[in-house]
């Protein structure tokens, strides 16, 4: 797996460049801040990009503007956020701009190495890796979603089998409906959850949303 770090800390991005390369993986670019980063990632595109939330100069979203940026010229490319603390406001963007390949870890995240490299090896074929407590703290703002009030039983049903991780072949055989009922119940989720297709991962911000009615 290539892989490209943009990371200001050098201690930090000298220490994850040695966990991939210990892992087998090559570190094709290790870069301090976002200045020539899209180019660099146009030049040799890499298997997955590591990149901090906040970078040089301002140090408060030049690197979520760079990922969002980088995933609407190439929505493809596998990008795995690390961030010292849970910025709820970048989590939601950047999942709902994203459709596979994302990652949002926070840094003590990394001290686990063997979770660390699982979650790399993940973004970077296509899966989506959300830290814990990001998750956590985006539940506990969507706890009271009045949204889920406008959906029918039929339709709770299909979110509440969403939820568990079913696929739409799954979901038809439990609900004894077809599949193309499943497809169909699952646009109406999404349309009374104001979830656009624009919003990319709609299928994991419906499930938070279940999650945080439910919890």
């Amino acid at each position: 797996m290539r892989v490209m770090i943009c990371e200001d800390s050098g201690l930090l991005r000298d220490g994850i460049a040695r966990l991939l390369e210990d892992a087998g993986h090559e570190v094709t670019a290790a870069l301090p801040d976002a200045d020539g980063l899209a180019e660099t990632v146009a030049a040799d595109r890499p298997d997955l990009l590591v990149l901090d939330v906040r970078l040089p100069p301002t140090f408060t979203d030049e690197g979520i503007r760079a990922a969002i940026a980088l995933r609407s010229a190439d929505p493809t490319l596998p990008i795995l956020v690390l961030s010292q603390y849970v910025e709820e406001r970048y989590a939601t963007d950047l999942i709902a701009s994203s459709s596979g390949g994302l990652g949002y870890l926070l840094k003590d995240r990394v001290a686990d190495v063997v979770e660390f490299l699982e979650s790399a090896t993940t973004v970077a074929e296509g899966g989506t890796v959300l830290d814990p407590e990001v998750v956590a703290q985006l539940l506990t703002r969507r706890r009271r979603d009045s949204r889920l009030e406008r959906l029918t039983d039929r339709e709770r049903d299909v979110l509440a089998l969403m939820a568990e991780g079913r696929a739409n072949a799954s979901i038809a055989t439990t609900l004894h409906i077809s599949e193309g009922s499943v497809e169909k119940h699952i646009s109406a989720v999404f349309q009374k959850l104001d979830l656009e297709p624009a919003d990319g991962n709609r299928r994991v911000l419906a499930v938070l949303a279940h999650r945080g009615a439910t919890s």
